[in-house]
């Protein structure tokens, strides 16, 4: 028997595994795409979204893409999984994945198919979007030069390519290589950690993603999790699962803090010495606002 069935769950509630089922709309996520669809449908050029490790920016640029409906776009997601990327392969990629069929291989043919494959994107009334995740590995003067020399592609008063970067905060000072690209950015947004709050009601909608028939953690170990995974949705995610499992093992029918603290402390993620005090008191009020909340989160599951 896996933990799964113990809990009587359909699915992982907590893998860090790409899944468009397990998207946690919180509010600054909102925040973020409503900005993003707006760049894109101003036709502002260049947007940018920037977080930290783990904060959500392959499953918002995901979801952003899913929003980009075949009918008003014509969109790709490509996704920098290092830096030796070349300003050959980006054009001829960013080329492909909008329609130009068969590339050359001279990078002012490419140019002039890829502007006449944006004219018949525009006149079949849809905007072409190309987001690039992982946008910190761009880390050339030229790859930045080549996306600006790409936001120059444009008809008068209008521009021809929407163009937004998913990246670590690492990603401003690629942008820093070219001023006059830096200068064009229209749109910039910011993704944080979770604050506790946030971290109860995303834990409880993935639980509820998994089909869960009641909540499995209890309200003093929901904040402790908050606070070991210092708020980072992927480190959320390793300490529930983990829990969950411990539990499991355990024959508990919830998680505890003593399970949370266990696991923390197997993960390597305390912030204190275990000889003293292994994790800050709480606030009564917030905690009692957060069992409040995940009493009434409970009640609707």
């Amino acid at each position: 028997m896996s933990y799964l069935e113990y809990f009587a769950l359909d699915r992982e509630p907590f893998s860090n595994a790409p899944d468009a089922r397990f998207y946690f709309d919180s509010e600054q996520h909102s925040q973020a795409l409503l900005r993003l669809m707006y760049a894109v449908d101003s036709n502002k050029g260049l947007a940018v979204l920037v977080g930290g490790v783990g904060t959500g920016k392959t499953t918002l640029a995901r979801k952003m893409l899913a929003n980009l409906t075949e009918d008003k776009y014509e969109s790709s997601l490509l996704v920098m999984v290092h830096s030796g990327i070349t300003t050959e392969w980006i054009l001829t990629r960013i080329a492909m994945q909008l329609g130009v069929e068969s590339p050359a291989s001279d990078r002012l043919l490419l140019l002039n198919q890829l502007y006449d494959r944006l004219l018949e994107i525009e006149k079949s009334g849809r905007k072409a979007v190309v987001l690039i995740d992982e946008a910190q590995m761009l880390q050339s003067r030229e790859l930045m030069e080549e996306f600006r020399g790409l936001l120059n592609l444009e008809i008068p008063g209008k521009k021809l390519l929407n163009v937004v970067f998913f990246g670590l905060s690492e990603m401003e000072d690629c942008l820093r290589l070219d001023e006059p690209l830096a200068q064009r950015v229209a749109v910039k947004y910011h993704l944080h950690s979770f604050t506790p709050k946030t971290a109860a009601s995303y834990i409880k909608h993935r639980l509820k993603v998994a089909r869960a028939k009641k909540m499995l953690f209890a309200p003093e170990a929901v904040p402790l999790i908050h606070y070991y995974a210092g708020g980072v949705a992927r480190l959320i995610n390793t300490m529930c699962d983990n829990c969950l499992f411990e539990a499991y093992m355990q024959k508990n029918d919830h998680v505890d803090a003593r399970i949370v603290h266990s696991v923390a402390g197997d993960l390597g993620l305390f912030r204190e010495p275990m000889g003293g005090a292994d994790f800050p008191e709480s606030d009564d009020s917030d905690l009692d606002e957060i069992e409040s909340m995940l009493d009434r989160l409970e009640q609707k599951m």
